[in-house]
């Protein structure tokens, strides 16, 4: 009876043991994606450098952000489309998305993207221009672009 009792004692001891085990690498692991997920909502870089591919995607009005992530990943321009998503729903430009068609590029992050969806990138025509005067003073001046090509 006391080997039985000593067994049962043993094995209980290496099921708790297991269990714990299990239970702190559960955690470890869902810590690790939470925190690496998080880090890259807001650090996400471009898909491409330099120029990249320029695609058109068409958004509509009834379309979810999950919907718009998986689209955007089916076509390439973003690398997880539930991050994209993630990243839809914590912007600044979520409700002013607008539907229509847009043509993006690999080269743009999720954010520049969004700015774009949302009808918020402006062409500007001046440009802050800074300028030496025979070398003696530091100004700023804002120039139209034709007299700064000049």
């Amino acid at each position: 009876m006391k080997t039985a009792n000593l067994a049962g004692a043993v094995l209980g001891t290496i099921l708790k043991v297991v269990f714990v085990v299990v239970v702190v690498y559960l955690v470890y692991t869902g810590a690790s994606t939470c925190y690496d997920y998080g880090y890259r909502i807001f650090t996400e870089p471009a898909v491409s450098a330099g120029e990249g591919r320029k695609i058109t995607v068409t958004l509509t009005s009834d379309m979810s952000a999950t919907e718009i992530g998986t689209m955007m990943q089916e076509k390439g321009l973003t690398r997880d489309g539930r991050l994209f998503a993630l990243q839809y729903l914590l912007s600044e430009y979520k409700k002013d998305w607008q539907p229509g068609t847009y043509e993006l590029s690999t080269a743009m992050t999720a954010e520049e993207m969004m700015e774009v969806m949302a009808g918020q990138t402006e062409s500007t025509e001046e440009e802050s221009v800074e300028t030496i005067d025979n070398g003696s003073a530091l100004t700023g001046e804002t120039q139209p672009l034709e007299t700064v090509a000049q």
